[in-house]
């Protein structure tokens, strides 16, 4: 009698938000959000900005990987999983399609949720960065300069792994070390906190920072519960709903995803030929 493979069910969450996946940048840690995205059911995923990285986007340079997580939530998409994709700066063409619906999927720039009767409001929040309303050239180069430092990050880390040392990360010491950077996040998040106050919001997520964070902020007006989903580039977390709460997910942290990907052998890899018809094949496209 042959033995049935071990398998490690997916796990059940209610929403999911996840920011700032920038797929097609060279930061981009695609892999590990394919995994994590294959071993959680989801009932709304909320994919809040910067999803595709435009600004970055090169012919010459779109992975398997990258391309294997579109397919996934197309997958996802196709089942019939409620799938909300709210407009960042990085994606911010797809900003001409604001209302577009195809069966469970939705293309928006905020979304208002009501969750046993407390409002959630969610947004990029791009609209909060100063140099995206009247320098978005110097957005964009400060983005070229932020993808150049991941990339030297990411071989200084293959050299200290290979020694037995250590990762770090640069662009993390530069915002916890350089004051007007820590200034920046903190006025982003008391300027979002402040408008859901007054909008009479309960909770209030955006990403764009690329800075996980839930805390309760307030003011002279009242409190909301702040919250940030993080990056798939740095600090690879996410969002997560479930039985009434809210809390930060952290892929390093999480020992299920990585028992799930061994235990049902969803290491494959396929061609970008392979790939782009399994694509098609989820709309059942010839």
């Amino acid at each position: 009698m042959k033995m049935k493979p071990f398998s490690v069910k997916k796990r059940d969450v209610d929403i999911v938000v996840i920011s700032d996946v920038h797929l097609g940048a060279f930061g981009c840690h695609a892999k590990e959000l394919l995994q994590y995205l294959r071993s959680i059911n989801p009932k709304l995923l909320i994919l809040n900005g910067d999803i595709i990285d435009i600004w970055q986007f090169r012919k010459a340079y779109f992975p398997k990987s990258h391309l294997m997580v579109i397919r996934h939530l197309t997958g996802m998409i196709a089942k019939n999983t409620r799938v909300v994709y709210i407009t960042g700066n990085h994606d911010e063409l797809m900003r001409k399609f604001v209302k577009f619906n195809l069966g469970s999927f939705k293309l928006v720039n905020k979304l208002l949720l009501d969750l046993h009767g407390k409002k959630t409001w969610i947004f990029h929040g791009d609209v909060f960065d100063i140099t995206m309303q009247y320098s978005k050239w110097l957005a964009k180069l400060g983005s070229s300069g932020y993808d150049l430092l991941i990339l030297i990050n990411g071989c200084v880390n293959f050299l200290l792994t290979s020694l037995g040392r250590d990762k770090i990360s640069f662009s993390q010491r530069v915002k916890h070390s350089v004051k007007r950077a820590v200034s920046y996040i903190n006025k982003f998040e008391e300027t979002a906190a402040g408008i859901a106050i007054s909008k009479g919001y309960s909770h209030v997520i955006c990403g764009h920072i690329h800075q996980p964070e839930m805390r309760k902020i307030t003011n002279s007006r009242g409190e909301v519960m702040y919250m940030n989903s993080g990056d798939w580039v740095e600090n690879l977390s996410s969002l997560e709903y479930h039985d009434g709460e809210w809390k930060i997910y952290s892929y390093i942290d999480d020992p299920h995803v990585k028992e799930y990907s061994e235990a049902n052998n969803q290491l494959k890899s396929f061609s970008h030929k392979e790939t782009f018809k399994n694509l098609l094949k989820e709309f059942q496209l010839k």
